[in-house]
């Protein structure tokens, strides 16, 4: 069932306080070329040179009271996908192959509602005209990111949101909030590959679970088809895997940066990303608070179609929202070494076709 959006939410949302408070203040959005590299926002203990200097960290989102909490995670090589004896094995998890990832920061939690608004809904240009704060060349960097269109229905389907993960986004509304929050903070973000997510939520564990191959052990660890009545929950309420991640295994899905591909097309071994050339399918890892055990292990990979646009009435339809994927969200990484403008635009952030909105 669809539910309403309403205008403002709820009067406990930043966003409906602020659109009271300033019914007419709007921040113009622009598309285009990537933001202007700015001097990063200080922030204690995210700057490293090497792996041993590693720290975790938050990230503040600049006029606002929320932080990303970041998770340094060792460099290393792991055999990726799932032995042949595996139980409830799918056909694209092999074959097995040894994969070397190099070291980076990730999400502790997958992005919140809380996180995700402050883009979505600009709460943060918004809070900083209102208290009349100078503009910051970060300020001005994101500007040139584009913001989505407004939703045509709550996107949270009625199931909650601040702290609850965000949902319904596509890919590219993912990689665009990757993008914003870089221009914002001066650091690379992007999503993860799927081997550095499989890489972390294994955490260098072989078994089905990071936690284990007993399937009894699950609802310590995850929400899925059976604890979830029938809804995503709060992010960070299970047990972590061993690298302190929480919600790898359940609650919702998660976007990686690939197109979904057979392993056995795969032939880079060495920082692996099969860059999209298609809009469909695209992959999503870990399963969700509606999916079953077998797809929350951590070799299980799922694939976007089409049918996540089902409800969409708007034609065409929406570059930015997926109505149909309730339980798809991402987290975010940032690599220690960022790469050059060069490898960005050659593998990090080439993704086709172009993703535009339709011109009015």
């Amino acid at each position: 069932m669809i539910h309403p959006n309403p205008s403002l939410r709820t009067l406990g949302s930043p966003v409906a306080w602020l659109l009271l408070l300033s019914p007419g203040l709007l921040i113009s959005s622009a598309s285009g070329e990537a933001p202007a590299k700015v001097e990063p926002l200080p922030v204690a203990d995210a700057v490293a040179t090497t792996p041993t200097e590693m720290k975790p960290y938050a990230e503040p989102i600049e006029h606002t009271q929320l932080k990303i909490d970041m998770v340094p995670i060792p460099g290393g090589e792991f055999l990726m996908g799932s032995p042949d004896d595996e139980d409830d094995r799918g056909d694209d998890e092999g074959p097995q192959r040894t994969v070397k990832v190099s070291p980076f920061w990730m999400g502790k939690f997958e992005i919140t509602w809380e996180q995700y608004d402050v883009w979505n809904e600009e709460v943060d240009q918004r809070m900083r005209k209102m208290l009349a704060i100078a503009p910051t060349p970060r300020d001005l960097a994101v500007d040139g990111v584009s913001k989505p269109t407004e939703p045509y229905t709550d996107m949270s389907f009625g199931m909650g949101r601040e702290d609850y993960p965000a949902i319904c986004m596509t890919q590219h509304a993912a990689r665009t909030y990757c993008k914003w929050l870089s221009a914002k903070t001066g650091r690379y973000y992007r999503l993860p590959t799927e081997a550095e997510w499989e890489y972390a939520c294994r955490a260098g564990t072989q078994t089905p679970y990071s936690f284990g191959s007993d399937v009894d052990e699950l609802e310590d660890h995850a929400w899925f088809f059976d604890n979830s009545d029938d809804t995503y929950q709060r992010v960070g309420q299970k047990k972590p895997n061993p690298w302190g991640l929480y919600d790898m295994h359940g609650n919702v899905s998660e976007w990686v940066l690939d197109q979904y591909t057979p392993y056995d097309s795969i032939k880079e071994s060495v920082d692996p990303l099969v860059v999209p050339k298609t809009l469909y399918p695209r992959v999503v890892r870990g399963g969700g608070w509606d999916d079953d055990p077998e797809v929350l292990r951590s070799a299980a990979r799922k694939a976007s179609a089409e049918e996540w646009k089902d409800q969409d009435p708007q034609e065409p339809r929406s570059i930015w929202y997926h109505t149909d994927a309730l339980s798809v969200g991402f987290r975010i990484v940032r690599p220690l070494e960022e790469p050059t403008p060069e490898a960005k635009a050659a593998k990090w952030d080439k993704t086709e076709p172009e993703q535009k909105d339709p011109e009015e």
